[in-house]
């Protein structure tokens, strides 16, 4: 199947995380529609037909319109979700075959290093977590009240190729900012690919999943690791309670968490490619080579880049 019989799936928000998933499903023949506020180029480059958003709403009513499956990876702000405020009513009316929405564990809150599930009651303690929860709950009752078959995904930390801690340890920049009894949990891009597209063939609408790996760390245990791979020392200990930090910064430390994945790997038989940090590492780095070794080639001739898209074609 190709070209226009091929399945499309529209994202809104073709961001880090959708550029795994449109790798993936692009392997299986699927065509991707993602939107952007401006980087078209960018998301072109991932092999996504971009659209731009907000400003070409003809476009993206289209892709709703014909989507076959739409994830949303927009985050909330303080007046809710922009997607469902402009197109819930849209994509209720299209009633897509899959509808997807990545979420964060950050709507948990603080549990003081505790192992919680999906069983563990929300008590988002940050706005951030307040705003993903309310729209969680806002994408629930748009799908009972239109039976659309969502589904949330509630990541950890995200990390990959272009988020990992060597370009910093290289530069001499990487801090290792120690908390007592800290830890967090992560999930690799492509373990979120891997996710969507297992849940894609294994569709349980109205499940809600955590998507981590199997090994919750301490920060400083990570970055140690990483120090190690490329033979460079380890940074040194900085104590977080006297740590120069931004807000920002030091709000991620505000809250410790052992978040297990046991009901989406039994759900859909997933078994992670990257199970624990060390793995996950390892593959950052076998990337960033071969990126490096390729950008050392001579320079071939490119294909232009699409312009954004004004209907929905076959990906470029």
């Amino acid at each position: 199947m190709s070209g226009a019989d091929a399945p499309l799936m529209l994202v809104f928000g073709h961001g880090y995380s959708a550029g795994f998933v449109t790798a993936a499903l692009r392997a299986r023949g699927w065509r991707i529609a993602g939107t952007t506020r401006g980087e078209t180029e960018a998301v072109a480059a991932k092999g996504a037909t971009p659209i731009l958003w907000p400003g070409d709403d003809a476009a993206v009513a289209k892709a709703v319109a014909a989507a076959d499956a739409i994830l949303i990876a927009i985050a909330p702000g303080r007046n809710g979700d922009p997607v469902l405020t402009r197109w819930g009513a849209a994509i209720a009316a299209a009633k897509p075959g899959w509808l997807g929405y990545l979420s964060a564990t950050s709507v948990y809150g603080d549990a003081g290093g505790a192992w919680i599930d999906e069983d563990t009651a929300p008590a988002p303690g940050s706005a951030r977590g307040r705003e993903r929860l309310a729209a969680e709950q806002a994408w629930q009752a748009l799908a009972g009240a239109h039976d659309l078959p969502l589904h949330i995904f509630r990541l950890a930390g995200i990390y990959g190729p272009g988020r990992g801690p060597f370009e910093k340890l290289r530069a001499g920049t990487a801090r290792r900012i120690v908390k007592p009894d800290q830890v967090f949990s992560r999930i690799h891009g492509e373990d979120i690919a891997q996710a969507v597209l297992a849940a894609i063939d294994r569709p349980h609408p109205g499940a809600v999943w955590n998507l981590c790996d199997d090994d919750p760390a301490p920060p400083e245990d990570i970055l140690a690791h990483a120090a190690g791979l490329i033979g460079l020392p380890v940074p040194p200990a900085e104590d977080f309670a006297t740590a120069e930090m931004t807000p920002m910064a030091r709000s991620f430390y505000s809250e410790s968490k052992r978040v297990s994945n046991a009901r989406i790997k039994r759900d859909l038989g997933l078994t992670l490619r990257h199970p624990d940090y060390r793995s996950g590492l390892a593959a950052i780095l076998a990337a960033e080579s071969q990126r490096d070794a390729m950008e050392q080639q001579p320079e071939s001739i490119e294909a232009p880049v699409p312009e954004p898209s004004t209907t929905v074609a076959s990906s470029p």
